[in-house]
């Protein structure tokens, strides 16, 4: 465990002094100072008004903007050090390659979920501090939710990384998969269905095996019960999961996606010429 702290410490230093670090901040605190700055926490719209409101914006824009810039930051971490012939280096150090691997991975997710959860702490002050009631646990299950798409990604990315040989091949794959992603949302497949008679259930099944439709779904849900904006396939949805069952796979199917592509890179990390 020593040793794994040491190298996510190690990482964090790294990460945190690097250029898209601050880019990576200013996109989301800036995001919820604009939010706070247009009046958001004082309009009420279909019923959402303060905080909660607030939230519904911000979760869909992390969900746009958190993944691919944690596919495409984490994709060089590995990549990165063996293109830069610092392999040799830092495991000639006494530090197992589970520890280093894994710690990597730890230091990473620790910097990229900080701003993400530090913007939504301080948008939750500024409304308290305003008078607005705060959804504590609309609150804690949004955090729940971004630690798990963080989780998703991070793990995902660290997969591509460890595969890839250099970071040009890493970042377009990581290009590539953050498309497919995004493409397999539910208005395409909706069209699909649409356009090639396929059975409901197929095209749900098809959208909730996607970690993004997965997010969106159980963020939805969380502030909209009967999924009323998702149209026909929320009957299929509720009918097979229910709103506690859509949160619960919404918690538990990214960080298991994350944590199978991260145990496979791993895998093909600790089989490869590391140098």
């Amino acid at each position: 465990m020593g040793s794994l702290w040491l190298t996510a410490r190690l990482d964090m230093a790294e990460s945190i002094r690097t250029r898209w670090f601050a880019v990576y901040a200013f996109v989301f605190g800036g995001v919820v100072v604009l939010l706070l700055a247009s009046g958001l926490t004082d309009s009420r719209v279909m019923g959402f008004a303060g905080l909660t409101r607030l939230l519904i914006v911000y979760i869909q824009i992390c969900m746009a903007v958190l993944p691919v810039f944690v596919l495409i930051t984490t994709v060089r971490s590995v990549a990165g050090d063996r293109e830069a012939g610092v392999f040799e280096y830092l495991l000639s150090l006494p530090v197992p390659l589970a520890a280093w691997y894994w710690g990597k991975m730890l230091g990473r997710f620790l910097v990229v979920f900080a701003p993400v959860f530090l913007a939504m702490a301080a948008a939750a002050a500024w409304a308290a501090a305003r008078g607005h009631e705060v959804p504590w646990e609309a609150f804690a299950v949004s955090t729940a939710l971004l630690i798990c798409l963080a989780w998703c990604f991070l793990g995902i990315g660290m997969a591509i990384s460890a595969v890839a040989r250099s970071p040009d091949v890493a970042t377009g794959a990581a290009f590539v998969v953050w498309l497919v992603l995004l493409l397999f949302v539910d208005l395409i497949l909706l069209g699909l269905m649409i356009r090639e008679h396929l059975p409901p259930e197929l095209v749900v099944g098809l959208a909730l095996a996607n970690p993004l439709q997965v997010f969106r779904t159980a963020s939805m849900v969380l502030f909209d019960p009967q999924l009323m904006m998702m149209g026909p396939a929320a009957f299929v949805i509720l009918d097979a999961f229910g709103r506690t069952g859509i949160l619960i796979y919404g918690l538990l199917y990214p960080v298991a996606v994350g944590s199978l592509c991260a145990a496979l890179g791993f895998a093909a990390f600790r089989r490869g010429d590391l140098p």
